[in-house]
Order: C-alpha cells, then sequence, then structure tokens
C-alpha cells in the first residue's frame, strides 16, 4: 500500500493539491483539433491531466451491439462503425501527445481492451486509467499490472467484493483509487461520498472522486472528505453531439472547479486548533476576560 502515488510529475496522495484530471474521453467526436482545444481549457482551468478512452473496436463492442443502427453527425451508420469513427489512432495520438507536452498537461487513457494497454504503453503514457464498466475484466487488469505503471481504478457500477478481487489483481503499491457512481447525469441523492472515507480505510491508497453530476458543489465537497483526485468530464459546448456532453463541466465551470478545489485546499488546514494570525488584533479587542486556564503541572 502507498500513501502517495506519483504520475508523471505529480503526486497524488493526503496533503498534496488535488489531482486534477479533465476527462475529454470521447468529447472530441472523432476531431483531434476539438482534442487540442479541450487540452488547452485543462491547461487554462490548471489541471494536471486530461484523460481519454481507447478501445480496439472489434474487440471491445459488445456483439449485440456491433450491428445495432445508430444516426450519427455523420449519418446513420452500425454501432461498430461508429466506434471506429470517433476512435483516434498513432498518429492523432502522437499529435496529441505532443501538443499536451507543449501545454505542461500529462494525458493518458482509459484502456478498454488488452490490445489498447499495449498501444498506449508504445506511446510512453504515465499512467493507466481503468473505467468503471472495466472492473471485472481480469485479463485486462492483469495486463495492466503487467505493465508496473501506476493504476487510477474507478469504481461505478461495482460491488466491494469486485473491487476487492481488482485490487487483489492491481496490487496497493501503485494504486489511486476513484470514488464514482456511473449514473449520467449523477443526481445527488445517488453520489453517496461517505464512501470516500470508507475506501480509504479500507485499502490504505489515495481516493480520489470521478464525478458525472451537473454543477460542482459534489466535487467540491468530496476534496472536503478527503478526495486527492477529482476528474470531471469536459466539453467545448454542452449542446455538442455525444452521449457525455451533457454531463460535462463547458471551459468555465472547469475553470472554476480547480479555483474552488485550491480554495478548499487552504480552508482544510491541519486540525490542529490555534490562535490563528489574523484574530490577534480581534483577541486584543474584544476579549474582556483574560486567560484564567490552570498552568500545567
Amino acid at each position: 500500500m502507498s500513501e502517495w502515488v506519483q504520475i508523471g510529475d505529480e503526486i497524488v496522495g493526503h496533503g498534496r493539491p488535488t489531482y486534477v484530471i479533465g476527462e475529454i474521453g470521447i468529447n472530441h467526436n472523432g476531431d483531434v483539433d476539438v482534442a487540442k482545444k479541450l487540452i488547452d481549457v485543462a491547461a487554462i482551468a490548471g489541471a494536471q491531466a486530461v484523460k481519454f478512452q481507447k478501445r480496439t473496436p472489434a474487440i471491445s463492442t459488445p456483439s449485440d451491439m456491433k450491428s445495432t443502427r445508430r444516426e450519427t453527425p455523420w449519418g446513420e451508420m452500425s454501432y461498430l462503425d461508429y466506434r471506429y469513427r470517433v476512435e483516434f489512432e498513432r498518429e492523432q495520438y502522437a499529435e496529441i501527445a505532443a501538443h499536451a507536452h507543449a501545454q505542461g498537461v500529462d494525458w493518458f487513457a482509459s484502456p478498454w481492451d488488452v490490445p489498447s494497454v499495449e498501444f498506449l504503453e508504445d506511446m510512453g503514457v504515465s499512467t493507466h486509467k481503468v473505467a468503471s464498466a472495466s472492473v471485472t475484466d481480469l485479463p485486462l487488469l492483469e495486463a495492466l499490472a503487467e505493465t508496473g505503471k501506476p493504476i487510477i481504478l474507478s469504481t461505478g457500477m461495482s460491488t466491494i467484493e469486485q473491487i476487492d478481487r481488482a485490487v487483489e489483481i492491481l496490487g496497493t503499491d501503485n494504486l489511486v483509487i476513484m470514488h464514482a457512481t456511473s449514473t449520467y447525469p449523477l443526481p445527488p441523492e445517488e453520489a453517496n461520498l461517505h464512501m470516500i472515507p470508507v475506501l480509504s480505510a479500507r485499502y490504505r491508497v489515495p481516493i480520489g472522486y470521478s464525478g458525472h453530476e451537473r454543477g460542482l458543489q459534489i466535487s467540491v465537497a468530496a476534496v472536503t472528505l478527503g478526495a486527492t483526485a477529482v476528474e470531471r468530464h469536459i466539453t467545448l459546448d454542452r449542446s455538442m453531439w455525444g452521449s457525455d456532453q451533457a454531463s460535462s463541466l463547458e471551459p468555465y465551470a472547469l475553470i472554476d472547479l480547480v479555483r474552488d478545489i485550491r480554495i478548499i485546499e487552504k480552508a482544510l488546514g491541519d486540525g490542529v486548533k490555534r490562535v490563528m494570525p489574523g484574530e490577534h488584533a480581534q483577541l486584543k479587542r474584544l476579549r474582556r476576560v483574560p486567560d484564567v486556564t490552570p498552568a500545567a503541572v
């Protein structure tokens, strides 16, 4: 088990700045220019990383979904063709990696199948993210464990027993666990933020929060309960086409979220009661009765 985990140039854990991830996912709609603009948004906001999704569609698309017809901005097509349409390959990711580096933002992805793990390893990512949908994909978890890289494990749609099994495979030496509820958008009554300290006590690793709610309040509250990382979907415009756009943060919302997280970090303090510097003048002006606490023997 590890109190801190290093991801790229950042240290994630208690007492460190909250690690903020802008989840681009597939909100780029297969357009590298949109992906670059979202990286710019994350950099301006002060997020430390952006995350994508990487699939081998022929493997990761459920068999009963492959031939399902879907209306898209590029016309009607099968679900499998749609998955290929929004997938980036090596050339695009090389461009994305260079742009993220230039902006001072780390990038990584959630691999949805073993070949995608190998792809991302070849691209030199600093970490891998396990999507909530993949918590029970044991061959994928084993492939991720073999990389030796830090792993960020999302826990939506999962029982504690399923999380236990995933942690058993991944180990706790280089693991960050993200509390999540995979409802899109997330209603407050399903956020269950008290799971953050529960997960912390159970696994003794840095615990973060991956949110899908509208607004900022729940993500900020997660930090007050001990979340050491916060991940939110980001978009250029919530009216854009795509299943995740409506529960994503637009640029100014992400800026506000990072600002509020940094304020909360300062406000949490260290839990040691003392007279604060700003109180001394008030103490002198307002306290009529001096301290009568008996001196320690």
